[in-house]
C-alpha cells in the first residue's frame, strides 16, 4: 500500500520540491567554501593554506562525490530512488557535523570527503526518481527546476558567507555557513516519508500492485487503480519490461557492451552532457569566484563576495527561462546555443584578462555573469536529465551513476588545478574553457538524439531503430496530450489487455 494523500499536479509538484532542495544543497555546497575560504578566521585555524592545500581542501569534496557515485553504481537499484536520497541526505549530515566541528585539516578534508559521498548519491537518485515520475509533456520543464535550485544554491551560500563574515575574527564566520548545509537534508529527510517510490523503480521489481497506484496517485484526484489511463500507463512500461527482460537477466558487464538495446551507446551519450557540464569551465568560476575577482582584478575580499552574491542571484533568476522553451526547442538546440554562447564569453573573458586594464577588469566582470547566463538556458539543464532519459530502465541507476562519476571526477580535476591556474595560466585558462565549449557544438549537433516530449518508452524505441553513430532524430516529438498514453490508441481493452507497441496517440 503507497502512503500518502497527495495526487496529481500537487504530488508531482512536492516531488519537483524535494528533488529541487536536494540540488540546492548541492548548489549550496559549490558555492560555499569559496565565500569562506579566505576569511582570516578560517585561515589561522588551517595554518593558511597555499594554493595547492586551497586545490586539496575544495576539490577533495568531489572525490567524495565521485565515490557517492560508484557507490549508487553499486548498490543504488537495491534501495530505490528514495531510499537513496534518503541515506545520501543522512551520509551528508554526517559529513556537515564534522565539517563544521573540524579543527585542523586532515578533518576537514575527511569530512568533505564525507559530505560529498552523500551528494554523489543524491544526483545519482534525483534526477532518475524525477524523470520517472513525470509524464513526457512536461519532464524536461519540471527538471529545468532542479537546475534552477542549483544556481540558487550558489549566491545563498555566498550571502550567508558575507553575512557571517561580519563577526571576524571569531570562527562562527566560517563555521556557521557550512553548518547550514545541514537544514536542507533534515528538511528532505523529513519530506520524504510523504511521497511515494518512483512506479518505474517498482514495476522494474515486481511490485506491480504499488506501481499502479503510485501511476494513479500521479495522474491525478479522479483517477484509480482501474481507470484507464493508468492501465493504459502501467501496461506501456510493462511492455518495456518484458522486452528488456527477453534479453536475460542485467549483469555488470551489460553496460560495457552494445547490444541489441544498445547500452554503451546510450551510456556514452548519457556521461556527454556531465562532462560538458565539467569541461565548459563554469566550476572554474562558480568555486572560487571571490578568489577569481580579488587575485585577478585585484579587488576587495568584501566586493569581490559581493559580486559573486549579485551575479549568482542573476544567475539564479535567469536558469528559469528555460521553462517555457525546452520541450518546444528542445535539448540539443538549447545545448548547442548555449555551448556557442559560452564559447563566445570566454573568448572576450580571455580576451579581457589579457589586456588586463581597470576597464578591462569589468568587461571581464560584465562576461562572467552572461556567460552563468547562457550556461543556464542549456547546458545546465540538459547535463542533469538527459542521462536519466535515454538509458534503459533496466540499467538506468547504472548508466546515471556512471555519467555522474564522470562528472565529479571531472569537477575534482577542474577545482584542484583552479587556483593555480588562475596565477599561472592567467588568460590562457580561458582560451582552453573557449575552445572546449565551441566542441561541443558539432558533437551535439551530430551525435544526440532529441529526447523532448517523448515517453521514456519512446526513447527506447530510437535506439533500438537507430545504430551507433549519426542520429536523424534531431526534432522535438509531436506535441501530445497531456496524458501520457491513450488507451484507445494503444488498442487497450476493458479487461486489461497489453498496448501494442509504440502506439501512443499525438496531436499535430
Amino acid at each position: 500500500m503507497v502512503k500518502g494523500n497527495l495526487r496529481g499536479s500537487t504530488l508531482r509538484g512536492a516531488i519537483a520540491t524535494t528533488c529541487g532542495l536536494a540540488f540546492l544543497l548541492f548548489g549550496y555546497d559549490q558555492g560555499v567554501l569559496g565565500g569562506v575560504i579566505s576569511l582570516p578566521s578560517f585561515r589561522k585555524d588551517f595554518d593558511d593554506p597555499d594554493e595547492n592545500m586551497e586545490g586539496i581542501i575544495g576539490a577533495i569534496y568531489d572525490i567524495g562525490c565521485l565515490l557517492g557515485a560508484l557507490l549508487s553504481f553499486a548498490q543504488g537499484e537495491r534501495f530505490g530512488r528514495k531510499g537513496s536520497i534518503m541515506w545520501g541526505c543522512i551520509i551528508m549530515i554526517i559529513g556537515t557535523i564534522l565539517q563544521t566541528s573540524a579543527q585542523e585539516r586532515v578533518q576537514m578534508i575527511i569530512s568533505r570527503i564525507i559530505t560529498g559521498m552523500g551528494n554523489g548519491i543524491n544526483t545519482c537518485a534525483v534526477p532518475m526518481w524525477q524523470a520517472e515520475s513525470f509524464k513526457s509533456h512536461n519532464r524536461g520543464a519540471m527538471l529545468i527546476i532542479q537546475s534552477a535550485l542549483i544556481a540558487l544554491g550558489h549566491p545563498l551560500s555566498t550571502w550567508l558567507s558575507f553575512a557571517s563574515s561580519r563577526s571576524e575574527p571569531s570562527t562562527f564566520a566560517w563555521r556557521f555557513p557550512i553548518a547550514f548545509q545541514g537544514f536542507f537534508a533534515i528538511v528532505i529527510l523529513f519530506i520524504l516519508p510523504f511521497l511515494p517510490e518512483s512506479p518505474r523503480w517498482l514495476a522494474s521489481h515486481d511490485r506491480v500492485e504499488e506501481a499502479t497506484e503510485v501511476f494513479a496517485l500521479l495522474e491525478g484526484p479522479n483517477a484509480t487503480i482501474n481507470s484507464p489511463k493508468v492501465l493504459a500507463e502501467r501496461d506501456l512500461v510493462l511492455e518495456g519490461i518484458r522486452i528488456e527482460r527477453e534479453v536475460g537477466d542485467a549483469t555488470w558487464s551489460e553496460i560495457f557492451t552494445e547490444g541489441p538495446m544498445r547500452n554503451i551507446s546510450r551510456v556514452l551519450l548519457g556521461v556527454g552532457p556531465y562532462l560538458f557540464n565539467q569541461w565548459s569551465g563554469i566550476n572554474s568560476l562558480a568555486y572560487f569566484l571571490p578568489i577569481t575577482f580579488e587575485r585577478n582584478l585585484g579587488l576587495s575580499r568584501d566586493l569581490s563576495l559581493i559580486l559573486s552574491g549579485v551575479l549568482g542571484i542573476q544567475y539564479f533568476l535567469v536558469s528559469w527561462l528555460p521553462y517555457f522553451f525546452i520541450e518546444r526547442a528542445g535539448r540539443r538546440t538549447v545545448m548547442i546555443w548555449s555551448s556557442a554562447g559560452c564559447s563566445l564569453c570566454m573568448v572576450i573573458i580571455a580576451v579581457m584578462r589579457k589586456i588586463n586594464t581597470p576597464a578591462s577588469s569589468w568587461v571581464f566582470v560584465a562576461f562572467c555573469f552572461l556567460f552563468f547566463d547562457v550556461f543556464s538556458w542549456g547546458i545546465l539543464p540538459v547535463s542533469w536529465m538527459y542521462s536519466a532519459e535515454i538509458s534503459s530502465l533496466r540499467l538506468r541507476n547504472k548508466s546515471v551513476a556512471l555519467g555522474v562519476s564522470g562528472h565529479w571526477l571531472s569537477n575534482f580535476v577542474v577545482v584542484y588545478v583552479t587556483p593555480m591556474a588562475i596565477r599561472n595560466l592567467e588568460y590562457k585558462l580561458y582560451v582552453i574553457w573557449a575552445v572546449l565549449c565551441a566542441s561541443f557544438v558539432p558533437i551535439t549537433y551530430f551525435f544526440y538524439p532529441e529526447t523532448a516530449r517523448r515517453t521514456l518508452e519512446e526513447i527506447d524505441e530510437i535506439f533500438l531503430r537507430e545504430k551507433f553513430g549519426i542520429t536523424h532524430t534531431r526534432k522535438p516529438g509531436p506535441k501530445r496530450r497531456h496524458s501520457a498514453v491513450d488507451p484507445e490508441i494503444l488498442g487497450r481493452n476493458d479487461a486489461g489487455s497489453t498496448p501494442e507497441k509504440g502506439s501512443i496517440k499525438h496531436e499535430d
